[in-house]
């Protein structure tokens, strides 16, 4: 029975999760006003006159930069609390996350 309860809690939680962010824009949808003219329609752009094409091609060295700046920045976000709690975790830890800083270095070469 106490594993039931745990469902009942989860899908409590999923349901609300779902049900509130929904409920939310459908009210802010309702109540909001709706005046759409032509001026609102157009493209905004620092108050001027959008210029030239709406999409720039970018090289894809700098999408290659920024997704190892994330890859990166989460490998700092685990390895700080690891780094904290060391001495309470053991050597098991330490293999654990030397294979995955090891991947992460494969990764980066």
């Amino acid at each position: 029975m106490v594993y039931m309860n745990n469902y009942v809690v989860v899908t409590i939680f999923i349901l609300l999760g779902v049900l509130l962010p929904a409920a939310a824009l459908t009210a802010g949808r309702l109540l909001r006003p709706n005046k759409p003219t032509e001026e609102k329609r157009t493209t905004y752009e620092r108050g001027n006159e959008p210029v030239g094409e709406g999409q720039v091609r970018f090289n894809i060295r700098y999408y290659l930069l920024a997704l190892m700046f994330v890859i990166f920045d989460v490998e700092t976000v685990i390895l700080y609390p690891w780094a904290v709690a060391y001495h309470k975790l053991g050597l098991f830890v330490l293999v654990e996350m030397l294979i995955f800083v090891a991947l992460l270095l494969v990764g980066l070469l």
